[in-house]
């Protein structure tokens, strides 16, 4: 599995323990529901920048996003 797909995993995994739809997930960083569900098939990439964000926003450490294992 590619690592993109594995990030767009984890995203999902996450979101998904905080409750959160992916509409709410997106709201919260002024992002499209559209944008989020690419990134989470692994069919879009994010900066690093707008990953710390998410990081911050799902309330982890950013490093548990990049767990490709």
């Amino acid at each position: 599995m590619s690592r993109i797909k594995k990030l767009g995993q984890n995203i999902k995994k996450y979101r998904e323990a905080k409750m959160l739809t992916q509409e709410v997930l997106a709201e919260k960083l002024n992002f499209s529901k559209e944008y989020i569900c690419r990134v989470e098939k692994g069919q879009k990439y994010m900066s690093l920048r707008k990953l710390f964000e998410l990081a911050d926003v799902l309330e982890i450490e950013f490093y548990k996003l990049a767990d490709f294992e």
